[in-house]
C-alpha cells in the first residue's frame, strides 16, 4: 500500500508546475489506501456552457490514480504508467469545488486498478472513474 511515511505536504509537491497546478487541483488527504483532492469548478475547468468539463473530471481522476499507483511501487526500479481510464459523468456541476478520492481495487505486480469517486459540495456523486496502470521497469 501507500508508504505510511508519505505526508500530505510531500503529495502536494506533485501538483506543482504542471497541469494539476494549472487547473487548481489541490491534494487534501493521503492514507495507506487512499488519496483525496479537490478541484475548483471555474473558468479553468468548465466547458462553454458553464458546466464542469468532462475532460477536467478525467484529468482529476487520472491525477489521483496515477499518483497513488506511483506511491505504491518501488520508485527506484518501477514506474506506473496509465494504460486505460474509464469515466462516467453522472451529475452536472456549475460552481464551487468537486472532491475526489481514489482507492485501490487491485494492486498486482504488473498492473494496478484504482477507483476514483468525484463528488460535489453536497457529497452527491458526479463522476466515477476507474484507471488501470501498467507497472513497468524503469529504464536507465
Amino acid at each position: 500500500m501507500i508508504d505510511p511515511n508519505i505526508k500530505l505536504e510531500d503529495v502536494r509537491k506533485f501538483a506543482e508546475v504542471n497541469m494539476m497546478e494549472h487547473i487548481g487541483i489541490e491534494f487534501t488527504g493521503v492514507g495507506e489506501d487512499y488519496i483525496e483532492a479537490k478541484m475548483p469548478v471555474d473558468h479553468r475547468t468548465t466547458q462553454p456552457f458553464g458546466l464542469l468539463h468532462g475532460g477536467a473530471s478525467v484529468a482529476l481522476a487520472e491525477s489521483l490514480g496515477s499518483l497513488a499507483a506511483s506511491l505504491v511501487v518501488n520508485e527506484d526500479s518501477k514506474l506506473a504508467v496509465g494504460l486505460e481510464i474509464n469515466s462516467n459523468h453522472l451529475k452536472a456541476v456549475r460552481s464551487g469545488y468537486v472532491y475526489a478520492k481514489t482507492t485501490p481495487i487491485h494492486i498486482g505486480r504488473s498492473t494496478h486498478v484504482w477507483e476514483i469517486r468525484i463528488k460535489n459540495e453536497l457529497e452527491e456523486l458526479v463522476n466515477i472513474s476507474r484507471i488501470t496502470m501498467a507497472i513497468v521497469d524503469r529504464k536507465g
